[in-house]
């Protein structure tokens, strides 16, 4: 995998007003890769990708794309991106044929080349029998992934998708999923900003926490969840009588620390690797305890979140859209 960073941001600042929706941001992307964002409402997430897209102008830090710089080279980077935002910003009053053929002309491709475009975009997804009619009849996942197609016109170079997923069912938001995976096995760079962390767990090769204006974390998704622990081992015992005796057995795999019950019938305890695992497994079969479950997992992406951003973040709502 390449190491060559498409997107480079450094301190970024942005202020509406009193409020400090940016405070010093850095994010790098590798080229063909996923960048998650991640953090609560008002956090800055939707600021930044305004910034990385020209549409604002940053009070401080600099920011490229692709070498670009996204003030100074602004018309470039417009050249090399398409952005999803969290709304879908395509003509309701058109249909899905002439919304995309509308952007291929804005894009300069010509009338052949626009109507090329929109029919393989049209057919991608799946919205080929629906092209004729006006997007104002559309289901909410048919125009998400119009106003996704409609980013794709140009065929950019890097995307952003600001929270696309949001409003779609599980069966929707996994569609999408699939898309933004297409995206980047045809060579394309995606940041992605979203408040589902199962999307960004699915999807996201590195993934930056923001938090009230600031990077408050940054690593691969397994790297971060190791940042509110190690590794857990849980067991079900197949008889719930065997719970006691299971429970020592674990207790001496983790050194000492005292196995829960998580759950009704399942015990779990923090180990040091995975060799716990064999361990427990060669007791457990020395006692004769069947077992009906037994796992060794990190810690989920929910709980790397909320440890990282706290309770606080719920806590205050700022005015302007962040």
């Amino acid at each position: 995998m390449t190491s060559e960073l498409i997107i480079e941001a450094v301190g970024l600042q942005k202020h509406f007003g009193a409020t400090k929706a940016l405070q010093g941001v850095d994010l790098a992307v590798r080229r063909g890769t996923v960048l998650g964002v991640l953090g609560p409402n008002g956090a800055g997430k939707t600021t930044a990708v305004r910034i990385l897209s020209t549409l604002l102008t940053p009070d401080a830090g600099r920011a490229t794309i692709a070498g670009y710089d996204v003030v100074r080279d602004a018309e470039k980077v417009r050249q090399k991106i398409g952005l999803t935002g969290q709304y879908a910003s395509v003509d309701e009053d058109l249909t899905g044929r002439q919304n995309l053929e509308l952007f291929g002309t804005l894009l300069e491709l010509g009338r052949a080349g626009s109507r090329k475009r929109a029919t393989e975009l049209l057919e991608w997804f799946d919205l080929s029998d629906a092209a004729n009619r006006v997007a104002k009849t559309y289901s909410g996942g048919m125009r998400r992934r119009l106003d996704l197609a409609a980013s794709l016109v140009g065929s950019p170079d890097v995307i952003f998708l600001d929270e696309p997923t949001t409003g779609l069912d599980p069966s929707k938001r996994e569609d999408m999923w699939d898309v933004v995976r297409q995206l980047v096995a045809n060579g394309s760079t995606v940041l992605l900003t979203t408040q589902y962390l199962e999307e960004a767990d699915a999807l996201a090769d590195e993934i930056t926490v923001i938090d009230h204006g600031r990077v408050i974390a940054h690593d691969t998704p397994e790297g971060l969840k190791r940042v509110v622990g190690g590794l857990t081992l849980e067991v079900r015992p197949a008889e719930p009588g065997d719970l006691p005796r299971a429970a020592e057995i674990l207790t001496k795999v983790s050194s000492g620390t005292k196995a829960d019950e998580i759950r009704r019938g399942v015990l779990a305890v923090p180990v040091a690797d995975d060799s716990a695992m064999t361990e427990a497994v060669s007791w457990l079969a020395a006692a004769k305890i069947p077992v009906t479950e037994l796992s060794l997992h990190l810690p989920s992406l929910d709980e790397v979140f909320f440890t990282l951003t706290g309770p606080k973040s719920n806590t205050k709502k700022e005015e302007v859209a962040v």
